[in-house]
């Protein structure tokens, strides 16, 4: 096997013993057990565990979280990587069986490439409501807001190439928000994601958990939207502000003219310069595309051209309605906006898709 294995736990009980007997049965040669600041009665599983010689033991003097947790142990293991092609990641808890940790590492091997998770299925009746509506509404926040169609977006149970591995070693976050970044990250770079099913359970209702509800899931939410749509929205800002100005300047100039071609003309003018410079700072800062510049600059030209004549019917509609033509444009420009994120997010610039196994 050519992938190691990370467990991370604070003040485990007996399920760990278990869980690390099983990855050794299982044929894990590297396992890196990472003790995040568990009290000291809680030690001698750790030191069990370091009886293996498939284990190294990794110790925090004091609780850093999850993340830092997982970033330590990366960090050990890309030191002796050799020909390995990657980690997988499970809790210590025994939420993750060994025939399951085996599937995602197998599919690790077999496509060094992905990041591979492994994805519970949250319609079984066992599933506590709490895990079950968070997952539902975190999914859909992902999907709609970053553009990731995952089904599991919580999973401990991931298989890590060495690539992105290196790469997730500066990528912030030090509690469970670091996982969510490891997802961002991962459409940051390009790595694919492939989901395996694997078992659900839960164990006591899952009350071993160390995630807090509240507090981790709102780092969670602002972690998604900031990535998903703040550098979206500044980039379109700026072009808006260029595009306003250009459109007011123009319609000035052109005020003697009939509304129909002045506001035709302006607005022609002031997206041609706008969209141009809009392109330039998505392609790469905001969406990081890493397609061919020709082929994302005509779809974003049929999108800018389409946008355009919306923006132009909408506003000279509006402004029947609305007396300032400039108000008008803003308010048709704000729904174009919306419309835009998503088009140029799943078209434009659209990354490699996920798989199911």
């Amino acid at each position: 096997m050519r992938v190691a294995a990370i467990v991370p736990s604070l003040n485990p009980d007996k399920r760990f013993t278990a869980v690390i007997d099983g990855l050794v049965d299982a044929g894990f040669e590297r396992i890196y057990v990472v003790n995040d600041g568990s009290s000291a009665s809680y030690l001698p599983y750790f030191e069990d565990a370091a009886a293996h010689p498939q284990c190294t033991l990794i110790t925090h003097a004091v609780n850093r979280g999850k993340g830092r947790a997982l970033k330590s142990a990366m960090e050990c293991y890309l030191a002796e990587a050799d020909d390995y092609v990657g980690v997988v990641t499970l809790d210590g808890d025994g939420q993750h069986s060994v025939e399951d940790v085996l599937q995602v590492a197998r599919a690790l091997e077999a496509n060094p490439e992905y990041l591979v998770l492994g994805a519970r299925d949250f319609f079984q009746d066992d599933v506590p409501k709490k895990s079950a509506y968070g997952n539902r509404i975190t999914r859909t926040f992902f999907r709609w807001a970053a553009g990731l169609r995952i089904s599991d977006t919580q999973t401990g149970l991931r298989g890590i190439p060495n690539k992105l591995a290196k790469k997730l070693l500066k990528v912030t976050g030090e509690r469970y928000e670091f996982e969510t970044n490891m997802l961002l990250e991962s459409k940051r770079q390009q790595v694919p994601l492939m989901e395996v099913p694997i078992a659900t359970i839960y164990l006591d209702n899952n009350e071993a958990s160390h995630f807090r509800p509240v507090k981790d899931s709102l780092r969670i939410y602002l972690l998604i939207i900031r990535f998903a749509i703040l550098k979206f929205a500044l980039s379109s800002i700026l072009c808006t502000l260029l595009d306003l100005v250009l459109f007011t300047i123009l319609e000035w100039a052109l005020s003697a003219w009939p509304p129909s071609q002045s506001i035709f003309i302006a607005t022609v003018v002031a997206r041609i310069c706008s969209a141009l410079l809009n392109f330039i700072l998505n392609f790469r800062l905001v969406f990081g595309s890493r397609s061919k510049a020709p082929s994302a600059l005509w779809r974003y030209a049929i999108v800018s051209v389409c946008q355009m004549f919306a923006s132009y019917g909408g506003t000279y509609l509006l402004s029947k309605v609305i007396p300032l033509t400039t108000l008008a444009k803003i308010i048709v420009d704000l729904v174009l906006f919306c419309v835009s994120f998503f088009v140029q997010r799943e078209w434009v610039f659209k990354q490699k898709k996920s798989k199911t196994l």
